[in-house]
């Protein structure tokens, strides 16, 4: 955990916020700022930068965060329709918490490219 990490405190249940889901290792919740109906960002509870700092001890975690957020999207009733899962990282690839994130967008049409 970094002690200044909004994501971090979020997980932490130091920061409100609307869960989806939460396990030892991962935590999932709605977007306070969404951007499609369903917007539902997953995390690892452990801080873990980017994408870019992904390990090999973290391997396993990664593949789970994608597993957990398609699990999601099929609770959520938008696995058969279509969604979106994207991972921001760094500056100029839009992420703006520093705190590996998974966006799972869905209930509309998506457009491409996206920006």
């Amino acid at each position: 955990m970094t002690p200044d990490c909004l994501f971090c405190k979020i997980a932490q249940g130091k920061i409100p916020a609307t869960p989806v889901f939460s396990n030892d290792e991962i935590v999932a919740f709605r977007d306070i700022n969404p951007q499609a109906p369903t917007h539902i960002l997953v995390i690892p509870r452990n801080h873990i930068t980017s994408i870019v700092d992904v390990d090999a001890a973290d391997e396993a975690l990664a593949g789970r965060l994608l597993r957990t957020a398609a699990s999601i999207a099929k609770a959520e009733k938008i696995a058969d329709s279509g969604f979106r899962l994207v991972l921001n990282c760094n500056k100029d690839g839009g992420q703006t918490v520093m705190h590996l994130h998974v966006h799972l967008m869905g209930g509309r049409g998506m457009a491409w490219p996206p920006g």
